[in-house]
Formats: structure tokens, C-alpha cells, sequence
């Protein structure tokens, strides 16, 4: 079966591709980026062929995804809700990463979303957090300045 025709919004960061890459494929870090995603139900959290779970979207609504292609390192696609969705591709560059979401043509509305998505994952990468780090490391998070 081909793949539908889409539209590519992508963008360029000065960062390692294994970077982006997961920043794309750990569930922990999708709300941080993805401006309709709160919250995430994956275990594992890194995403993989066929993997399933569940996103809380900002309608604060639960609704199943499943990954439907998956190439590591490189790109994967799912379904949400049982709908076709925003595909996810990384790409080597010279200087660093191009970030890619190839967004379903019915949906082409959707490219804002993606476009805001973008600025967000250029801002994780130039400063990222390790979900893995021990949150109790020493740093006490009411002290901390915010920017």
C-alpha cells in the first residue's frame, strides 16, 4: 500500500541528528515539544515499530496512537485515533539536523501546529534535558530561576 501525499514543514537546527532523533522517538519529551500533546501512556517510552499508547491531548482527552512505520534513525509514522497522521523525519545536514513532519494533505491545516512544534524542538535542542537525569540531583527545583 503507497503512502498518502503530504506536505513537508521542516526545519534546520545546529545540532547531532541523534539528537532530534530522540527528542522524536521519547514519549517523555513529547509534551515539551508537541504544542496538542500533554501527556503520554508508553511503556517503553522510546516509540518503536508497531508500538501502541495512548497521548492526552490539550482537550484533555485520551486517544490511542499505534506506530505504523518505523525506520531507525530516520523516520517513523502512526495513527492517532485510528487516523493517518503527522509523519516524523530526520535528515543529516552539513551544519547539523533538518526536522521534518510530513503532514497529511487532508489535514494541511494542521502545518501551524507543526510550524510552532518546529521552534519548540529547536529550543529543546539547544538546551536539553535528560529525562532519564535523577530530578533529585541536588537542585531544588522551587529555587531554580526561570527564564
Amino acid at each position: 500500500m503507497g503512502r498518502m501525499r503530504h506536505l513537508d514543514v521542516a526545519a534546520e537546527f545546529p545540532a547531532a541528528p541523534t539528537a532530534a532523533w530522540r527528542l522524536l522517538v521519547d514519549t517523555r519529551t513529547w509534551s515539551s515539544w508537541g504544542p496538542t500533546i500533554l501527556d503520554v501512556a508508553c511503556d517503553p517510552p522510546l516509540i518503536g515499530p508497531g508500538r501502541h499508547g495512548r497521548i492526552r491531548t490539550v482537550a484533555g482527552v485520551w486517544v490511542p496512537f499505534e506506530v505504523t512505520g518505523f525506520e531507525p534513525g530516520v523516520s517513523w509514522h502512526w495513527r492517532v485515533a485510528g487516523v493517518p497522521a503527522t509523519g516524523h523525519r530526520v535528515e543529516p545536514t552539513a551544519t547539523g539536523v533538518r526536522v521534518v513532519f510530513e503532514v497529511p494533505v487532508l489535514a494541511a491545516p494542521y502545518t501551524a501546529v507543526c510550524r510552532l512544534a518546529l521552534r519548540r524542538i529547536g529550543r529543546v535542542l539547544a538546551d536539553p534535558v535528560d529525562p532519564d537525569a535523577d530530578d533529585d540531583a541536588g537542585t531544588d527545583p522551587d529555587s531554580a530561576e526561570r527564564s
